[in-house]
């Protein structure tokens, strides 16, 4: 018998994730829409428009939802993180990929779904 509590769909934890970062004044995006209900998700985190790091959704080794990072971004490497995005949406089309433009939006991912 499975013990763990149901789990939120993607479409609902993007909703949240874009309703709370917007309430704080931040921008958020879909950028690709995935499977809505359990669709991967990865989080390009910017801060003021400048690109700073990917988190990815993860279960957990306790089954919990968590968020991992995937990069930190260095200028000059755009065409080399879209082209991995790319690929990954074509392994995986059920994948979401959002865009959050806020200061600490690692925190707003974290809050959100459980730790960064």
């Amino acid at each position: 018998m499975d013990e763990r509590p149901p789990r939120l769909t993607s479409v609902m934890l993007v909703s949240a994730l874009i309703r709370r970062v917007q309430a704080e004044g931040g921008f958020a995006a879909v950028l690709r829409k995935g499977d809505a209900d359990a669709g991967a998700i990865i989080i390009e985190c910017a801060d003021r428009g400048q690109p700073r790091l990917t988190l990815e959704q993860a279960t957990g080794n306790d089954g919990k939802l968590a968020w991992r990072l995937v990069s930190e971004r260095a200028e000059g490497d755009a065409a080399d993180h879209q082209d991995r995005l790319q690929k990954r949406a074509r392994l995986d089309p059920d994948l979401w990929i959002i865009e959050l433009d806020i200061a600490e939006a690692e925190r707003f991912a974290a809050e959100t779904i459980g730790s960064a």
